[in-house]
């Protein structure tokens, strides 16, 4: 038995009412956690897959007794499809353009996320390798002075 199958038992009726309730008191208590936003997103479009699995099987094996328990999955997959939606609209995520090209292009958005990091990296080396020769220069310059953790020393 599924999970809108036990809550129409349960409720002798729709029963997605008192699921959705319970699904918006959790979502307004934790409203300014985005990282539970997040979770509970991703709770919803878990649900929604499994939702969507059960209807292909109930309409792979259609026949007239089956009609109930297709429209009543209709009815629970729409119902959580609205859910996930108000819980969307509290996640504030930014994709960059690039991901979401890498994705149409059928690429590994992963691609992104090695290429920025290793962009990071050579920045990174580049900048080392300014300071150190400043570090050079200024003793070169100064070798009498010496300057550490925010204070000049003399030597």
């Amino acid at each position: 038995m599924d999970s809108s199958q036990n809550m129409t038992e349960g409720n002798g009726g729709n029963g997605s009412l008192s699921a959705q309730a319970n699904d918006t008191a959790t979502a307004n208590a934790s409203a300014n956690d985005p990282k539970e936003n997040l979770n509970q997103v991703i709770n919803s479009i878990q649900k929604n897959l499994g939702l969507i699995h059960q209807l292909y099987l109930t309409v792979s094996s259609f026949n007239a007794a089956s009609q109930a328990p297709l429209l009543q999955r209709l009815n629970g997959l729409i119902t959580e499809l609205d859910n996930m939606d108000k819980l969307a609209e509290k996640c504030n995520i930014q994709v960059p353009m690039e991901v979401l090209n890498l994705i149409d292009d059928g690429k590994n958005p992963d691609e992104f996320t090695r290429d920025v990091i290793n962009s990071c990296i050579a920045k990174n080396q580049v900048t080392k390798g300014k300071t150190d020769g400043f570090k050079v220069l200024f003793h070169l310059s100064f070798p009498s002075s010496h300057f550490m953790g925010g204070a000049w020393l003399k030597l």
